[in-house]
């Protein structure tokens, strides 16, 4: 059966690649599968359970939770039932919540415990369209999921008829989701993503890699995020049992348990991957740390479709039986694949792990998009290293005369919701969506992001810096572990400097190096002159007028609990800007007093 709506995966699925562990979520210490036909069936059971309560036809229903197998069920269920999904961020203020419900009119919230039903309960009344907030778990005083599906069960005869009608109906060109996110403005923006949005994305990008069923993959980045929800919609659509892990802190047990062959990630969190890959082969001795880093070096020369010389490629078989393979054992032991989105990935990373056959498949795409409009492709071998990969087919590209990338196709968007002014502000009259990125087509194929338009600043000499780019290779540095590169309207680039404190702290025991905390270490001579050769090193790669001059050190680490990065793991440099704004008048204060 073709599928051209979200919801006939589930059929696709029953007909092509049934599986005991379609989806699974983990409930203390067990992982506990279900079935693709109960996926099927328990999505069906709560459309018909929310219909009993009243739902209709375009209701806005939110998700508020973290990755469980309960959410696609919800998904699933509104996407039958013709219901609009509105998935939020278990993390945002409730300023934010308020903001987006009334916004979107929302009818019924879904929320995933007690803690969060207790924070937005009481936002029934407040909120005029809100009705009832029902619950994953079982939680005092409210519905939960399970209760609905034994509502539907109970209204089956009476209201199935109903359904099969409603999912007839349904065309492919109508809403699906409405997805918020935040522009320059702060204010979020609902995206209108229909049927054909997502699943036109989807079933392109497919294609692009060869796994399917028999094939693991753990979803960890949030699902309310466009990035990893598409991707979830990718595997299931492809018979891949989907193991989800609802906290950060959960990832790598998950993935020595379930021994997953692809999962998404962004480039922080391969990062520290590569990090603690790196901090691991320090410790080693004698040949053991010489054969280490060798594969490593290797690795930094890997390209992807590159010919390689018969001695290369001895090599790396033997890095590849004594090393990587050992990499590949401490990351379950089957990874193939890692779907890489958000920002930038450091082209080292990409290489070191394709070398160590675990492919980094870089995308590049946005909310508007649903989100995909270049990845890598595995299958027809287009892969190239520091690029987004093609173009995806159906998806056309164009460089605007200032660099800025627009794009069109069956994936964009269908509008902003309520908000036809902003709407007319990033989509032209000829239809072509205006990105906000700055970029080239590398090779007239290869997507490449160089910055974001809006980050780009200019100095006071008329030089414009892409800062993206100088971060990216601040990052290389194994001491750097988050940077944000300022300097707009001022004579000279800077930085402020997250160390990487893991690292950082057995560097110092190495040099004997003694500080009370953080706040001392980053103050001490030794440490500030290692930062300052690692920053003129890099300098040496850049223009001179994109050099960073002065830095501070930060003795904080960066997160997005603590808000100096975003729920997918980018810098929120406004905030960042804000924290910081007097060492950054410290920075640049000297320099204006020679005005």
């Amino acid at each position: 059966m073709p599928v051209t709506r979200t919801f006939d995966i589930l059929e696709y699925c029953l007909q092509n690649y049934p599986r005991p562990d379609a989806v699974c979520g983990k409930y203390g210490n067990q992982w506990v599968p279900f079935s693709t036909a109960e996926f099927a069936r328990k999505s069906e059971l709560l459309a018909l359970g929310l219909m009993a309560m009243g739902m209709k036809k375009g209701d806005r229903v939110a998700t508020v939770s973290g990755n469980r197998p309960e959410w696609s069920f919800v998904d699933m269920a509104l996407a039958m039932s013709a219901a609009v999904h509105v998935p939020v961020y278990p993390t945002i203020s409730e300023e934010e919540y308020r903001y987006i419900f009334s916004h979107a009119e929302t009818r019924f919230i879904f929320v995933s415990d007690d803690k969060l039903y207790k924070k937005l309960s009481p936002m029934i009344g407040e909120i005029s369209s809100l009705e009832r907030v029902f619950t994953f778990n079982e939680v005092t005083g409210a519905t939960n999921l399970e209760s609905l599906c034994q509502q539907g069960e109970e209204h089956e005869k009476e209201l199935s008829h109903s359904l099969s009608q409603i999912k007839l109906s349904i065309g492919e060109e109508e809403m699906v989701t409405m997805i918020y996110t935040s522009g320059t403005t702060g204010i979020p923006k609902g995206v209108m993503l229909s049927h054909r949005n997502l699943v036109s994305n989807f079933t392109t990008h497919a294609n692009n890699f060869d796994l399917g069923p028999g094939h693991r993959a753990i979803s960890f980045l949030p699902l309310c995020h466009i990035f990893e929800r598409i991707v979830n919609y990718n595997f299931i659509y492809k018979g891949i049992g989907m193991y989800y892990v609802e906290s950060l802190a959960q990832i790598m047990p998950a993935i020595k348990e379930v021994q997953p062959h692809v999962f998404c990630g962004v480039p922080r969190l391969l990062e520290r991957v590569y990090n603690s890959i790196l901090t691991k082969g320090k410790q080693l001795k004698g040949i053991k740390r010489w054969l280490f880093f060798r594969a490593v070096d290797l690795g930094r020369m890997y390209e992807h479709n590159m010919k390689m010389s018969l001695w290369y490629r001895f090599q790396l078989a033997i890095a590849d039986k004594l090393i990587y393979s050992k990499w590949r054992a401490g990351l379950g032991g089957n990874l193939q694949i890692v779907v890489s989105g958000g920002a930038a990935l450091q082209p080292r990373i990409a290489r070191v792990f394709s070398a160590a056959k675990i492919y980094v498949l870089e995308g590049y795409g946005l909310t508007e998009t649903s989100p995909v409009v270049a990845v890598g492709n595995l299958v027809t071998h287009e892969l190239k290293v520091g690029t987004n990969g093609p173009v995806l087919p159906g998806v056309q590209v164009k460089i605007a005369d200032d660099g800025e990338i627009l794009t069109k196709g069956p994936n964009l968007m269908m509008g902003y919701y309520r908000q036809p002014e902003l709407t007319a502000e990033v989509i032209d009259k000829d239809g072509w969506f205006h990105t906000g990125d700055i970029g080239i087509l590398d090779e007239g194929k290869y997507l490449k992001i160089t910055d974001r338009k809006k980050e780009i600043f200019k100095l006071t000499g008329g030089k414009y810096i892409a800062p993206q780019m100088i971060e990216n290779k601040l990052k290389e540095s194994m001491f750097i572990d988050q940077v944000i590169v300022i300097g707009d309207h001022e004579k000279f680039a800077s930085a402020l400097i997250s160390p990487n404190f893991e690292y950082l702290h057995e560097w110092c025991a190495e040099h004997q190096i003694l500080f009370k905390d953080n706040a001392d270490l980053i103050t001490h001579p030794t440490v500030q002159g290692k930062f300052l050769s690692e920053v003129k090193e890099i300098n040496k790669t850049l223009g001179q007028h994109e050099e960073i001059k002065r830095f501070r050190l930060i003795a904080d680490s960066w997160s997005a609990q603590t808000g100096e990065l975003s729920q997918t793991l980018k810098l929120r440099r406004k905030v960042i800007e804000t924290k910081y704004k007097g060492l950054m008048e410290e920075i640049f204060a000297p320099s204006r007093d020679e005005n």
